[in-house]
């Protein structure tokens, strides 16, 4: 099989529900998906008190981006989690996923694994 056949999309996705340490126990996830993406990594916590969505990412391995981090920022008891490992886009911050937006209903985030190919019309929708 030549190495062009080969499924790429190697990025680690990560997702807690309903627990205290929801942001800290997402990042201990994505500590061991390492291997999955060594170019960046963030989380996103959602805290129902307050309805905020908060996020820390960066470029780099997972222990240097949350080097030193107060996990007490994160609040929330919901968190997604990315390590990014890239097969479009550059290595830039901007592509440090979980993405999040403001919308017509609220605020939202995603993670993925893969390529959005049709990403203009989904935002286009989801804006609407």
């Amino acid at each position: 099989m030549d190495c062009q056949d080969k499924f790429r999309d190697e990025c680690g996705v990560m997702g807690v529900w309903n627990h205290r340490e929801a942001a800290n126990l997402t990042y201990l996830g994505l500590y061991a998906q390492q291997h999955r993406g060594q170019e960046g990594a963030g989380v996103v916590c959602f805290d129902p008190v307050d309805g905020q969505l908060r996020f820390h990412r960066g470029q780099g391995l997972v222990a240097d981006v949350f080097q030193n981090f107060d996990f007490t920022r994160l609040s929330g008891n919901r968190a997604i989690g990315h390590v990014r490992y890239s097969t479009q886009g550059a290595n830039t911050l901007t592509n440090v996923q979980p993405f999040f937006a403001e919308i017509s209903s609220g605020r939202m985030a995603i993670a993925h694994n893969g390529n959005l190919i049709n990403a203009a019309e989904l935002r286009k929708s989801l804006i609407e």
